[in-house]
């Protein structure tokens, strides 16, 4: 028995909710909204869990939680870091960051790499991953507070509001020669205006869709097929829950970035479950500023 602490707000639990082809079953009406979330084990007959450790997994929105092992991503013993980051910057937002940029994208000294929702829980740890490696980094974002938040608070070289009149145009300057890796967690328009801006033997990291917003019907937009063939791009997917096992790993590497005063993150918490629905939407609306947590415990 777990009683939840922090409940992570992520765009996919939109995709797990919506009754349309997606890597998991959608969440049945009646259940616990599927959530990730940090809790302390109040009792347990599980080997290897015993009261008063910290766990970050599949808990649900709700307070109290009956988990089994198989739902549990990472036991915290003694956390390193405040809770809170156990559900962002440690949990699946940081280690999403790590696992698809430098297994996918393989930034190298000098690239230049371009990040859409570049405020985000991912895309602001992406910038500055990109950053250490040595590449220039390109962000994009939703308002102007954000564009200042990526410029001063991680990193970026150059930042755009994607919602400006100009973007193709704006996006072009930017990228200057070519976009060697393109990280992406939009998908849509966006994504057929960074395609046709990229490097030969670029790399494309499908990492969200958070732009189309339903899958019923699959959306029409420019068709990318002559762009990956003449480019010779590499367009990979990306799914955290395929490297469960790297996890502890991962959080050891990115705890040691943030004690070095290298990797900066925000969060945004709201308190009571009460708020969890309308915090999904926030994140959809790009309100939230930093990773969106409700905190129940």
């Amino acid at each position: 028995m777990v009683r939840n602490i922090y409940l992570s707000v992520d765009p996919a639990q939109r995709g797990w909710a919506a009754d349309t082809a997606n890597y998991s079953a959608p969440v049945e009406l009646g259940t616990p909204m599927r959530s990730l979330a940090v809790g302390r084990v109040v009792a347990s007959k599980a080997e290897g869990f015993i009261a008063g450790d910290f766990v970050y997994g599949f808990m649900g929105w709700q307070d109290y939680a009956l988990a089994k092992p198989s739902q549990i991503l990472s036991r915290i013993r003694e956390p390193a870091a405040p809770l809170s980051a156990y559900a962002g910057i440690l949990g699946i937002n940081g280690i999403t960051a790590w696992l698809a940029l430098k297994t996918l994208g393989r930034p190298a000294r000098g690239e230049t790499i371009l990040v859409s929702t570049a405020a985000g829980a991912v895309g602001s740890i992406v910038g500055q991953l990109a950053k250490i490696a040595g590449c220039r980094t390109i962000g994009l974002t939703s308002s102007e507070g954000k564009v200042h938040r990526c410029l001063e608070g991680f990193g970026y070289d150059v930042v755009l509001n994607y919602k400006e009149a100009n973007l193709r145009e704006a996006l072009a300057r930017a990228a200057a020669a070519a976009v060697d890796i393109y990280f992406d967690n939009v998908g849509g328009a966006i994504l057929d205006l960074a395609i046709r801006l990229m490097a030969t033997a670029g790399r494309i990291i499908q990492c969200g869709t958070a732009s189309i917003s339903d899958w019923s019907a699959a959306p029409q937009g420019l068709r990318n097929e002559r762009e990956i063939l003449t480019r010779r791009l590499i367009c990979s997917g990306f799914v955290v829950f395929d490297h469960v096992g790297k996890f502890d790993e991962v959080q050891k590497e990115l705890v040691s970035l943030i004690d070095a005063g290298m990797l900066a993150y925000d969060e945004d918490i709201s308190h009571g479950i009460d708020t969890a629905p309308n915090a999904l939407q926030l994140v959809y609306s790009g309100a939230n500023t930093g990773k969106k947590l409700v905190m129940v415990g």
